[in-house]
């Protein structure tokens, strides 16, 4: 079982994976969009193609690093530096863009739940910032000299999508009320903002002095 990470490993990721997950972007607009607009089953059609989407970037990232890690281990350092500055970034844009919701209305024709599917898989694969954030985060929890190290980002990947199902769950059943709280309250989005700044803030110090001990 050496795929496995060590049981630390495992529960900060989880934190990290479930204030990821309830972080406002175009994923979670598309779900609540089709919960308002057709119903609950699209809503679940759409988180089901978002998680779709997550396994193919964790599938990507996950063979794309054990490469680095073989044959590059100063860009998969190098990566490293990378997420945490890119942490540090989005800790920036939380704070001063906003994370704000666009729920998009209601279009003529209803569309089917393949094609629900479809688009939560294309909205997740599409968007470079989630690929971008995979291959700069998952990084963060394993160790190059670790010949396990792809079997664990696998892993990670895995608990990336069981943390989130439950809150896509959640989210669609309650979508309604959801969306008006974060869009109509701006002392909540703001809250969520500084929250979400705080917590990518302290990945990425961390990050920074762990390779600066090395």
């Amino acid at each position: 079982m050496s795929f496995i990470p060590d049981l630390s490993v495992i529960l900060t990721f989880a934190i990290a994976a479930f204030v990821l997950a309830i972080t406002p972007g175009p994923d979670m607009a598309l779900q609540l969009s089709r919960s308002i607009n057709y119903g609950r089953t699209h809503g679940f059609a759409t988180a089901a193609g978002a998680m779709v989407g997550i396994a193919v970037h964790t599938t990507l990232v996950a063979l794309g690093i054990s490469v680095l890690i073989v044959a590059a281990p100063t860009a998969f350092w190098v990566l490293k530096i990378a997420g945490a500055l890119y942490l540090l970034w989005l800790a920036y844009q939380a704070i001063f863009h906003g994370g704000g919701l666009k729920i998009s209305e209601k279009a003529q024709r209803i569309p089917t739940l393949k094609e629900s599917f479809l688009t939560g898989v294309g909205i997740n694969l599409l968007n470079p910032k989630v690929l971008l954030f995979f291959m700069t985060f998952l990084p963060q929890f394993v160790d190059r000299h670790d010949a396990s190290a792809p079997g664990k980002l696998f892993f990670l990947g895995a608990e990336f999508i069981l943390v989130s199902i439950p809150l896509a769950v959640a989210m669609v059943f309650a979508a309604e009320r959801l969306t008006k709280v974060l869009t109509a309250n701006k002392w909540v989005q703001r809250a969520l903002n500084w929250t979400f700044a705080s917590v990518f803030t302290a990945f990425a110090v961390t990050i920074l002095f762990a390779e600066g001990r090395k």
